[in-house]
């Protein structure tokens, strides 16, 4: 790889990776799912997770998947920077996504994924004395996005609205 040129990594659905400048990383398919940027500005270090439900002691199961909930994936994303020499204090956050995909009838707090996505994402943040300094979540489109660590921007790419940058 030459310099300066970087590699797109690409995070699926409910899984987690970590990349450093020159290259980028990058999510789809976020329509209720939220994707989660923690980063360092100083060591242009990035994570991202691709979180598809707020809370893994709602499921029946014991949780294989720690990136495919909030509670579980953000404490595990923390914890892979901090084993690439990131500190804590220094982490910041962007996040996209937690639209509300479909019109229900019934006002079932059970079928509001993506705002619930927000709030539990939103809390494992607060917990964790992590702060975000950009948005962009709600509606009712998919996003994909892809941060880069060399500027600290996130580009969100929102279905029939086009791209921006926050």
């Amino acid at each position: 790889m030459s310099v300066g040129i970087g590699t797109v990594v690409k995070v699926g659905i409910a899984q987690m990776d970590v990349v450093t400048t020159p290259n980028t990383i990058r999510t789809s398919g976020l329509g209720s799912c939220v994707g989660v940027v923690l980063y360092d500005e100083r060591k242009k270090i990035a994570g991202l997770i691709h979180v598809m439900l707020p809370d893994s002691t709602l499921g029946k199961v014991v949780p294989g998947n720690v990136a495919k909930f909030a509670d579980t994936g953000i404490e595990a994303m923390i914890e892979l920077l901090l084993k690439q020499g990131v500190q804590k204090f220094s982490l910041k956050a962007k996040i996209a996504g937690g639209a509300q995909m479909f019109k229900f009838s019934s006002d079932q707090s059970s079928m509001r994924i993506g705002p619930r996505n927000v709030e539990a994402v939103k809390q494992a943040l607060r917990k964790s004395g992590i702060r975000i300094t950009a948005e962009d979540t709600g509606g009712s489109s998919g996003r994909t996005i892809e941060f880069d660590p060399e500027t600290s921007k996130l580009m969100v790419r929102t279905v029939n609205q086009g791209v921006s940058e926050i």
